[in-house]
């Protein structure tokens, strides 16, 4: 590992799983402490999700939201992932010295009508001013409390061969969305983030079938280090079928023109599930009905070869390795 944090560190990728293992696991290791999205917690009989999660997303507005939207759906969809009904967050803000009050206000607004649509509610937080230059305009960190379904077992490393890898829609439009937000490239392009709190979409599953292995939201990193993160903590090999991949043309043209993989692109509405074989049709039927999740598809399956390892299926009939993650995927997504 470097001798210096590096963006890389916080892109999702190899670099981000070091710091975690080498720093942050080393001191803070014990029985609660988790790789997945939210740790889960038995208090006074009952079994909450808790989690949190910092944004300093660049720019501070997107076309289909804001840094205020990203932050209560990044929380929420963190204690959906592990089956819990989101039920109450605080948040902290850092501001920037001479940073426009209205934009605060703008953003605390955009919280507010993401937090009523998820159904949780806002009960305290924490300000703080900084210097001028010492802060990127502001910085949100949320964190969330949720009620664990009862029944629900969900982590990742519970994947087994022979289960189906679900999409909840087409994959890499917050990534492509921020990339082109900052005009470095001048690609004019319709793209719109799918930033969403997704707890609607991971009950209406839950109401389908219990038997879900594994939840994850596909954010820093993408889709495709979600599935190296996953096929890692369950030993497991994942194919997956490249022509049935879900990408939005105008992603996918964007792509192309800059040399992206689509499946290492940022997704803040999308996620990636696993379960039975036998199940999987009537989760993708369900997840078709809802309001995020209307392109769902099945993209691949679980295998016990190349454990560790994400082989893709091209068009013509190959396969070939999905390189594991690593450098700076995408600053600043988040």
């Amino acid at each position: 590992m470097n001798d210096v944090v590096t963006l890389a560190h916080g892109s999702g990728g190899k670099q981000t799983a070091e710091l975690i293992d080498t720093v942050f696991k080393a001191h803070f290791s014990n029985p609660e402490f988790t790789a997945d999205d939210a740790a889960l917690l038995s208090v006074g009989g009952a079994n909450l999700a808790f989690t949190t999660d910092g944004f300093i997303v660049s720019p501070p507005e997107f076309p289909g939201g804001n840094i205020g939207k990203l932050s209560i759906c990044g929380t929420v969809n963190d204690l959906a992932c592990m089956g819990a009904k989101p039920l109450y967050m605080t948040c902290a803000f850092v501001l920037e010295e001479g940073f426009p009050l209205a934009k605060v206000e703008a953003y605390a607004a955009a919280m507010a009508e993401t937090a009523a649509e998820a159904g949780v509610r806002i009960v305290a937080g924490d300000t703080k001013v900084a210097g001028k230059g010492q802060v990127d305009g502001l910085f949100i960190t949320t964190t969330g409390i949720g009620l664990a379904t009862e029944g629900v077992h969900l982590s990742g490393a519970l994947a087994r061969p022979g289960d189906a890898v679900i999409v909840s829609g087409d994959i890499g439009r917050h990534g492509c969305t921020i990339l082109l937000a900052r005009s470095q490239f001048g690609i004019d392009a319709d793209v719109t983030s799918d930033c969403a709190p997704l707890w609607g979409t991971v009950q209406s599953m839950l109401e389908t079938t219990k038997d879900i292995h594994v939840i994850r939201d596909a954010t820093r990193g993408g889709v495709g280090t979600v599935l190296h993160e996953i096929a890692a903590q369950s030993g497991v090999g994942i194919r997956l079928d490249g022509a049935a991949i879900p990408v939005a043309p105008s992603v996918r043209g964007v792509c192309g023109m800059l040399g992206l993989e689509p499946l290492y692109l940022a997704c803040e509405g999308r996620l990636v599930i696993f379960a039975p074989k036998d199940k999987a049709p009537a989760i993708v039927e369900t997840l078709r009905q809802g309001k995020y999740s209307g392109e769902a598809a099945i993209i691949g399956e679980v295998t016990a070869e190349r454990p560790g390892r994400v082989v893709v299926r091209t068009e013509i009939g190959a396969e070939t390795l999905l390189p594991p993650p690593g450098g700076e995927l995408l600053p600043r997504i988040c």
